[in-house]
């Protein structure tokens, strides 16, 4: 009897090539990870945003933006979800008066906190069940992959 694991993994496997498995099996990883987080909290994105400023201090809604690949007025709308949460915090920049900062709260780095605590308590414990051929197998295609996400984006053809 196939599953749909199997048949997932199947439809990998007849993608075009490497970069057709590669790219199908981190969008898979990539939702079961973010499925693991506390329940009841934020949608997806407003935690990505939380967790981001927990881990990388005070930002612009220009810089989170830039950083989340969103145009400003989504980004607007999260930061307005978490600021109405109590999550984040709006400051002025001291450095330059007309920008605003976004910083969590010590509520919003307590739940970014958390999930954070989830998501690498499942994954750990995954990592755990496998081999340590596997885990070694892992360890360098972390490497790898992380090389291949830190490469300079291919260029696009000029719009007509």
């Amino acid at each position: 009897m196939e599953t749909n694991a199997s048949r997932e993994q199947s439809g990998a496997a007849d993608e075009a090539g490497l970069g057709g498995q590669v790219r199908s099996a981190v969008a898979r990883l990539y939702r079961r990870f973010r499925s693991e987080r506390p329940e009841g909290t934020l949608g997806d994105t407003a935690l990505d945003v939380l967790t981001w400023l927990h881990k990388n201090g005070p930002h612009t809604l220009t810089e989170l933006s830039e950083q989340g690949h969103v145009a400003p007025a989504s980004m607007s709308q999260t930061v307005n979800r978490l600021t109405s949460a109590g999550y984040a915090i709006r400051t002025p920049d001291l450095n330059d008066r007309r920008k605003v900062l976004f910083s969590t709260t010590p509520e919003g780095a307590e739940l970014a906190l958390a999930a954070r605590i989830q998501r690498n308590t499942w994954l750990d414990a995954q990592l755990q069940a496998l081999s340590p051929e596997d885990q070694n197998a892992i360890a360098r295609a972390c490497a790898l992959l992380s090389n291949i996400a830190g490469s300079q984006p291919a260029e696009r053809p000029p719009k007509q």
